[in-house]
């Protein structure tokens, strides 16, 4: 078959991207195409539902513009089809003094980025907001929310087909040629024929690359992120989203209590470097997985830096007890008993050549091609403004005629 773009990836980003397409550019014939059985499988299907706010990104960044054009979207998005959310705010808690600069620079960040109704709260105010949290200072951030991602997945799909796109799953692109009218690629259910790629892989991203021609010169390094849900009893200790204040060194934002659309209440993540791609389990492992990365100069480079960062991962994924402690700094009547495992998700971490680690959306732009390499958290709540941007570029690449 042939089409007029190929967006390979089914989770948010590849499929806001396709919805971007059919929306904004006349008479598109596009392609999704998922290995898996289901969209939303990896990042997507299996994150906390969080709909950033924008507050941590430097501003001018592209994740503070597209979060902040994206949150607004994807409220409205949300409310006009009927998709369950809500807008429950996240209090950020130092708990000590040593926090306190870099609690202000993240309110600095976040009224830089057009945050609204940013407050800043003492420990009496936290103790209003979260009686059960205790902290020297904080801020509350009316902004954030929570969403079931997969059903906006699932919505995008459902407007990508009724405006002509289609979605094809359980196709796994094996092979990419390309020719003078563009490229063929090569999968498990055919040939498929297109002038045009979007590669929206995600923890696949770097391989699709290589596969298609292009260098990303950077490689997705797995890292997965555990959770502990609250016991049903405990659910109501958590009012807002909780987080603490995250170190500045590291893409992570620390562990927290998140509530979910569903009524849970997570608590998490960790983030230790997973043997497999795709791997929810601490005992998930693919040896080509692992070799590639404990070969890749940028991990080694990475590791020498932050091996003590990693050691103590490690220990809180096999330790409930250490799981608990670190909870407790933010919740100190938390107790073991009041939490149990729950899911775990895997990061695409975007590691550069020389060991740095990629903070900020990478979008690679070649004659035919775009590869987003690097579309962390705030990605899901960015998608629609993330798919726009995609797919402004692909149609003047393209030479596309906007609706």
């Amino acid at each position: 078959m042939s089409c007029d773009v190929v967006v390979i990836g089914g989770g948010i980003v590849g499929t806001a991207t396709a919805l971007a397409l059919t929306s904004q550019v006349k008479d598109c014939r596009v392609l999704v195409v998922e290995k898996e059985a289901t969209l939303a499988a990896h990042q997507t299907g299996n994150n906390s539902g969080v709909i950033h706010s924008g507050l941590y990104y430097r501003p001018g960044s592209l994740k503070a513009k597209n979060c902040v054009e994206g949150r607004d979207a994807l409220y409205a998005f949300c409310a006009e089809h009927a998709i369950a959310h809500e807008q429950c705010g996240k209090v950020v808690v130092a708990t000590s003094e040593e926090e306190l600069p870099a609690l202000a620079e993240l309110e600095r960040r976040g009224r830089a980025n057009g945050l609204k109704g940013v407050e800043r709260l003492d420990a009496e105010g936290i103790c209003r907001r979260e009686p059960h949290v205790q902290g020297v200072a904080g801020l509350l951030v009316p902004e954030t929310g929570i969403v079931d991602f997969v059903e906006v997945v699932e919505t995008y799909a459902r407007l990508i087909k009724g405006r002509g796109g289609a979605i094809r799953l359980n196709c796994a692109v094996m092979r990419v040629e390309r020719h003078d009218q563009g490229f063929v690629l090569h999968t498990n259910q055919g040939r498929i024929e297109t002038p045009f790629i979007i590669n929206c892989a995600g923890l696949q991203c770097d391989r699709v690359a290589l596969m298609c021609g292009s260098q990303p010169h950077m490689r997705i390094v797995p890292f997965r992120g555990e959770y502990y849900t609250l016991v049903e009893q405990c659910r109501s200790k958590v009012k807002h989203l909780i987080y603490p204040v995250p170190d500045a060194k590291f893409p992570f934002l620390g562990v927290h209590y998140t509530r979910m659309i569903n009524g849970e209440v997570e608590a998490g993540p960790n983030a230790v470097l997973s043997f497999k791609r795709e791997g929810y389990q601490r005992s998930s492992f693919s040896l080509r997985d692992t070799l590639e990365t404990l070969t890749y100069p940028g991990f080694l480079s990475m590791a020498r830096r932050f091996w003590r960062v990693g050691l103590h991962e490690y220990h809180r994924s096999f330790s409930k007890r250490k799981f608990v402690a670190d909870l407790q700094k933010l919740m100190p009547d938390l107790v073991a008993e009041d939490i149990v495992r729950g899911g775990a998700g895997v990061r695409a971490q975007a590691v550069a050549e020389d060991g740095s680690l990629l903070d900020d959306f990478k979008i690679l732009d070649e004659p035919g091609l775009i590869h987003v390499l690097n579309a962390p958290s705030p990605a899901a709540t960015a998608s629609l403004s993330i798919g726009k941007t995609i797919a402004e570029k692909a149609a003047a690449h393209f030479a596309l005629k906007p609706v």
